[in-house]
């Protein structure tokens, strides 16, 4: 495995509040990783301070280009588009798509941003054949193609959640944040988004780190967890060696010593006993 994305004793502070607290993180290809943590434990500034909307007070984040073997390159004080344009895409907690439009509509916006054709005339046009098979390639991926027609506005919950990994996707991310995916999620939306992820990740190059609360989810579906509390690491590994853990047992999960929290089946295993989970 290798490294996509490295933070170097990263730290942001608002004022005598200190959000993340030099923080050392190596994201590996091929591995879905979690971030986990209570309210206020900087989640949300960990993931601004690698896409570049926040300015880190102290320490570096490096990320490696997409399509490319090369070394990983110091993106720490690149804006939010250019952070983008090298491969590292985000999925908000709220849906971050335009409601006026259609899917097909939305993901052409994405493809056109990710050409750099935002003032090319002709990709707008409907008969740009190379920028509707791209569109055509992303909804087939995300199983979104029966809705790109629809205004967003009419979708539901569950396929608001899916265009927005199809817009993350369609700029050929070499790796994709994404905020709480199954927020608001009933049960079955939620084992559908959990298979979609794991398909994702298996189907393609991109490697995927999410934040959830949902820890049956989180369990289930990573294959590495990272913990923070009050802006600092405090647990890095494996889901069982995580759970393990007594700072993670206490700062999180709210669980004594010898309290049992049960992960949720492992990749696939719901499939081998007979369906989806609920």
């Amino acid at each position: 495995m290798s490294s996509v994305l490295e933070t170097e004793e990263l730290r942001r502070q608002f004022g005598r509040l200190v959000a993340v607290d030099d923080v050392n993180v190596s994201i590996e290809a091929d591995e879905i990783t979690s971030i986990i943590g209570p309210n206020g434990a900087g989640k949300t500034t960990f993931y601004n301070l690698l896409t570049g909307r926040l300015e880190p007070t102290s320490g570096s984040v490096r990320l490696r280009p997409r399509d490319s073997e090369a070394d990983l390159i110091d993106v720490t004080d690149k804006p939010p588009h250019e952070i983008a344009s090298l491969g590292l895409s985000r999925g908000f907690q709220i849906n971050n798509v335009f409601d006026g439009l259609t899917v097909g509509e939305n993901l052409r916006i994405a493809r056109i941003s990710r050409d750099g054709r935002t003032l090319d005339f002709r990709a707008v046009a409907d008969t740009d054949d190379d920028l509707a098979e791209g569109v055509r390639d992303i909804a087939d991926l995300v199983d979104v193609t029966d809705i790109l027609d629809t205004e967003c506005a009419n979708l539901s919950h569950g396929d608001k959640r899916k265009v927005e990994i199809a817009l993350a996707l369609a700029t050929d991310p070499s790796i994709v944040l994404l905020d709480e995916p199954t927020a608001g999620m009933n049960a079955t939306e939620t084992a559908r988004m959990v298979e979609l992820v794991e398909r994702l990740d298996d189907e393609t190059d991109t490697t995927f780190v999410i934040t959830e609360h949902d820890m049956e989810v989180v369990l289930g579906i990573s294959d590495r967890i990272l913990v923070l509390d009050n802006g600092e690491l405090i647990a890095d590994g494996a889901p069982d060696e995580v759970l393990a853990d007594s700072r993670v047992r206490e700062a999180y999960l709210g669980l004594d010593e010898d309290e049992e929290l049960e992960a949720s089946p492992e990749r696939g295993e719901a499939e081998e006993t007979g369906g989806e989970s609920a």
